[in-house]
């Protein structure tokens, strides 16, 4: 056999190798509020707090043949303003005005607690994944409590590997999904405004 015919043998195994070998993501994820709600304040002030609570910034792996090297992470620093604009924005929406301090002034936390990336373990393409994501929310008025807890789910099936654009778009409508929800949940805007 040729040295030419055998360095091409060897650069089209090193190719599909490659192909089933995925790459670390980092996804850049841009939540969005979505619908209307109901506005039961009165403009009464309202502190809003976002907490990035999960143990770690990554949300699993994209699977392929060796799926310990292609983890999707999301870095809680760079999303939290976005979330706090859209947690804001839902706290006007309902009436109230984000800010304020002090002892008797409402209080509002949004925690991220959950967002997860599965794709199946099996095999060497990835031809699916389920995305799942769940947020915490503590309200405080005075004495009274609540916490309640939110999340929304996504299975996508695929034809190709997806790319940080596609999946980062994934994630954020299952983020906007469950955000969403936890803001139509009446409860929320009644404890705010001390019904």
């Amino acid at each position: 056999m040729s040295k030419s015919v055998l360095i091409g043998l060897l650069a089209a195994g090193s190719l599909l190798l490659g192909g089933c070998a995925l790459s670390p993501q980092q996804l850049n994820p841009q939540p969005r509020l979505q619908g209307s709600l109901v506005a039961v304040g009165q403009g009464q002030p309202v502190q809003v707090r976002v907490v990035d609570g999960r143990p770690s910034p990554v949300l699993g792996t994209r699977g392929g043949l060796y799926p310990e090297t292609s983890t999707i992470s999301v870095d809680g620093q760079r999303m939290l303003p976005r979330l706090q604009a859209e947690a804001d924005a839902a706290v006007r929406l309902l009436g109230f005005v984000p800010g304020g301090s002090g002892y008797n002034v409402p209080q509002l936390t949004l925690t991220l607690a959950e967002l997860k990336y599965q794709s199946p373990k099996e095999g060497s393409y990835v031809t699916e994944a389920n995305i799942t994501a769940s947020f915490r929310v503590d309200v405080q008025n005075s004495n009274r409590r609540y916490s309640g807890r939110y999340g929304a789910t996504l299975n996508q099936r695929f034809g190709y590997a997806p790319n940080a654009e596609t999946n980062s778009q994934l994630v954020s409508d299952v983020l906007s999904d469950a955000l969403t929800r936890a803001f139509k949940d009446p409860t929320i805007g009644q404890l705010l405004s001390g019904q």
